[in-house]
């Protein structure tokens, strides 16, 4: 919900609880439909193989029914009770998701840039219940979103190589290996200019530039310590990185949203 605390506005909680809860629906939806596709796939890989569906415990009916019931579910709530275009951009997530990434997995190493679109729209969802429209913030909020999910899928990725490759899989990791790691450093320096552009666009106050380049540049170290040597460890370091990376930089954010919005109401 970072987009929608991000977004300039007040807060509606009768709104923020519809976003909250449609878009779980959604992502609900996408992922059983992965799961459902990517069953026999998944029954091969250790990460995946305690699946319900991978393990038998849930039939395929039952998993493409839940999946459908989510999907309309969370479309129509966004829908009702948010607006529109919150509403196709999570139909057009499941769509992305499930029906154009999960099917490019075993295609492509570009299943990944997909990926990343996939996890950047769930802010722009957030802007969007908020205000309604996608102005230059919410796709820059959606941009930092997009860059971060390389360094944090590409050095999973890599970790998990064996297991991708036993499956079939066209990660990077498996066909490219030092692609792989130069994509994840390249992203990850891509991560100061697009925070440099929030108070640029009045975001967030100028003191976030400094703030935020010191979280960048932890994971930029650890990414670019998994270019010059990829191994698993430094893969594993650049992972965990980015898992406590992610929510820093969005309290960041929100943060320096709020003394910005502050030192504004002070000028009136």
């Amino acid at each position: 919900m970072a987009g929608y605390a991000i977004a300039p506005g007040a807060t509606q909680l009768f709104t923020l609880f519809w976003t909250a809860a449609g878009t779980t629906l959604c992502a609900c939806s996408a992922n059983s439909f992965n799961q459902w596709i990517e069953t026999p796939y998944d029954a091969q890989m250790s990460r995946t193989r305690n699946r319900p569906l991978a393990r038998y415990a849930l039939s395929p009916v039952h998993a493409l029914t839940f999946g459908t019931a989510c999907g309309v579910a969370g479309v129509t709530s966004l829908f009702v009770f948010v607006n529109p275009l919150t509403a196709g951009l999570g139909l057009a997530n499941i769509v992305l998701y499930a029906g154009v990434y999960t099917r490019m997995k075993r295609l492509t190493i570009a299943n990944t840039w997909v990926g990343a679109v996939v996890g950047a729209i769930p802010p722009l969802m957030g802007w969007a219940a908020a205000t309604g429209t996608l102005s230059p913030g919410a796709w820059v909020l959606g941009a930092i979103m997009f860059a971060w999910q390389f360094p944090h899928f590409n050095s999973l990725a890599y970790t998990l190589r064996a297991d991708y490759s036993k499956a079939g899989y066209r990660m990077m990791s498996v066909t490219r290996p030092r692609l792989n790691a130069r994509v994840a450093l390249r992203y990850s320096l891509l991560m100061f200019p697009l925070c440099a552009m929030l108070p640029v666009l009045g975001i967030t106050d100028m003191l976030f530039i400094a703030d935020s380049s010191i979280v960048n540049a932890y994971m930029a170290v650890c990414a670019y310590k998994f270019w010059k040597h990829p191994e698993p460890k430094h893969s594993r370091r650049l992972f965990f990185s980015s898992i406590a990376h992610l929510p820093v930089l969005l309290i960041l954010i929100m943060a320096h949203k709020f003394w910005q919005d502050r030192k504004s109401q002070s000028n009136i």
